[in-house]
């Protein structure tokens, strides 16, 4: 199922002549976008995924965060959070989350890299999550097996779906003339985690919150996603009406869980 898995990631790659004409990179993610969306999870802190890790983690207990962002998955267990142990690729996110871990007063130790190359040396924790990071992972057998040898409680991944991708599908065929897949899904991230022998649970939910709420922020995220230059926006708002695409509808988010012990 592994295998199956890698394949199915592969095939969202971006043909390489149409990479090399991006702009930008195609694939990279704003610090900023990401604090504002943890901003709004603790002013707001609620969902099943907090739920299932709030559930397992004991009193002053530990949490690790697998590609852990600016937070959003564990700041808002701070009342309760003893130490965040903080896992990412990016120096821009992990300082994001360090200025609000200071401000709610969590103590937190950060470990740069990409997860499972990083987790010979990363503690263990009572609760450990990824959020909005599997689509990302093309070993995702070895990804899920270490995170569960580094939770003593629980293991609980959050995830849409679909690929995050998926919503730009139309606009893949009409500039580019590609079909993108319909898979990996979350139901394939089951498949995988029950082969390694977890019992795994799982819940889902609408997105709390629309994608874009204003079209010409799905323009600039297009144009950047399509590796076409911003001055395309107005192309892309045009395809997304004619295509019938606005609003977006929410992404249905998965909360999968397990025990670890």
């Amino acid at each position: 199922m592994d295998e199956q898995w890698r394949a199915d990631l592969e095939r969202w790659s971006i043909p390489e002549e149409i990479a090399a004409r991006a702009p930008a990179d195609p694939w990279g993610h704003s610090s900023a976008r990401f604090a504002e969306r943890t901003d709004r999870a603790l002013a707001a802190p609620e969902g099943p995924t907090l739920a299932r890790m709030a559930e397992a983690l004991p009193p002053g207990g530990s949490v690790l965060d697998v590609g852990a962002g600016t937070g959003a998955a564990s700041l808002p267990l701070a009342p309760d959070l003893g130490e965040l142990i903080a896992v990412d690729v990016s120096d821009a996110m992990l300082a994001e989350l360090a200025s609000r871990a200071h401000a709610l007063g969590v103590p937190t130790r950060f470990f740069r890299g990409r997860w499972p190359d990083v987790a010979a040396e990363t503690p263990v924790a009572d609760v450990a999550v990824a959020a909005h990071v599997v689509y990302n992972v093309p070993g995702l057998a070895g990804f899920l097996a270490e995170l569960t040898g580094h939770a003593r409680n629980r293991v609980v991944l959050e995830l849409t779906g679909q690929h995050p991708m998926s919503w730009l599908n139309p606009l893949w065929q009409h500039f580019h003339g590609i079909t993108r897949p319909g898979r990996p899904t979350a139901h394939d991230v089951i498949a995988v985690a029950e082969g390694l022998g977890y019992e795994v649970h799982h819940e889902w939910r609408l997105a709390p919150l629309p994608r874009f709420t204003r079209l010409e922020d799905l323009a600039e995220s297009a144009c950047r996603r399509l590796c076409l230059g911003r001055e395309r926006a107005d192309e892309v708002i045009a395809a997304v009406i004619e295509l019938d695409m606005w609003p977006v509808p929410r992404d249905r988010w998965f909360t999968l869980w397990w025990e670890s012990k």
